[in-house]
């Protein structure tokens, strides 16, 4: 069992961004400020990491600006994923020192999260960086990079499971392509060597797309459109969708025999209006993607094959393109922007002060 030694014991102080559930004419608001914290602040767990780096995700828009209810107690630190190194450890597994990444677990939601200079959280919840992946990158992946590649890896497990249709040359479809985990899943898939068809309601960010690896781009709008029948003609041998309710609707009416669909997004709704006749007549497959339930062997595996496709100096370089670095004390003013689709790629969000 490993101990924090007195120099790598972490300082007393540590500045997060702090949220408050405040009365604002008789109704509760959020509301979040940079502020200092104590060590003795800090929730129970087995590991305290100094974190370096977190970033702005869509449900961390909607958790800054109170929407959902995701946040149920307060004051409470918000930020869904997190990088950095180990300060202290009570868990065997890890050591002062070693660099580790979190995803998932309801992070930033029912515990304490990465926006702040320091975490202390569960072992159980942490996964070591590979070697060669810096924490700056693995926040550039993030919880969205994640997602898309253990998306593209649930697909890949049906092809080797003998599924006819997801073989290379077959088109891919990614839905939300401009958003954190479409972007990503082009970079992933592209580089696995799979034609890429990406859909955006954005078309001045097609330049963007091309140089991340996607071979053709469509418009949404063709996505949108309450199909006239059940089942329309065959188009695509595979899909990441990122969007859900009428898009995903749309797409099963269009995937190959015997195709998968890897669902991992909600931005459309979790409504979905459909018929059995996909499932029955074409044998379509619905592969739901889950980070947060996504078990610790099948996390390494995904994050040792982000490691794999990063070390091409190529795909690093694209992941870089589309990464921007904001401070901890800039991101509340980020999340409404987040919300309305107005922030392309990934923000990677500092945490220690500079």
């Amino acid at each position: 069992m490993q101990s924090a030694t007195e120099s790598t014991k972490p300082s007393s102080t540590f500045r997060a961004l702090l949220l408050e559930q405040v009365d604002v004419d008789g109704k509760p608001r959020v509301s979040g400020e940079v502020t200092e914290l104590t060590n003795d602040q800090l929730p129970d767990g087995d590991v305290t990491v100094a974190v370096e780096y977190s970033t702005l995700n869509y449900k961390d828009g909607m958790i800054l600006q109170g929407i959902g209810r995701l946040v149920r107690d307060y004051p409470h630190i918000p930020g869904v994923d997190l990088a950095g190194v180990v300060e202290h450890s009570d868990d065997d597994r890890f050591s002062p020192g070693d660099r580790v990444v979190l995803t998932g677990w309801r992070v930033g939601e029912v515990w304490w999260g990465g926006y702040a200079a320091r975490a202390r959280v569960k072992g159980d919840w942490l996964v070591p960086i590979p070697d060669g992946v810096t924490t700056r990158q693995a926040m550039a992946v993030g919880t969205a990079g994640f997602t898309a590649m253990q998306a593209l890896m649930a697909l890949e497990d049906q092809q080797s499971s003998g599924q006819p249709s997801f073989v290379a040359g077959s088109p891919l479809l990614v839905t939300g392509a401009s958003g954190g985990v479409g972007s990503s899943a082009i970079i992933w898939a592209a580089t696995a060597g799979h034609h890429v068809v990406a859909s955006t309601g954005r078309p001045e960010n097609s330049g963007d797309l091309t140089a991340l690896g996607a071979a053709e781009i469509i418009d949404r709008s063709e996505l949108a459109e309450n199909p006239s029948r059940p089942l329309l003609g065959e188009r695509w041998g595979g899909c990441i969708d990122a969007v859900g309710g009428d898009t995903l609707a749309h797409v099963l009416t269009e995937m190959n025999s015997g195709a998968s669909i890897a669902a991992c997004g909600l931005a459309g709704g979790n409504g979905l209006e459909t018929t059995v006749i996909p499932f029955l007549l074409r044998g379509v497959n619905l592969l739901g993607i889950d980070s947060v339930m996504c078990p610790t062997s099948r996390r390494v595996e995904v994050w040792d094959r982000i490691a794999a496709a990063l070390s091409d100096s190529k795909v690093a370089d694209h992941l870089e393109s589309m990464t921007s670095e904001v401070d901890l004390s800039e991101v509340s003013a980020l999340a409404p922007q987040i919300l309305a689709g107005q922030v392309k790629g990934r923000t990677v969000v500092a945490t220690s002060a500079n």
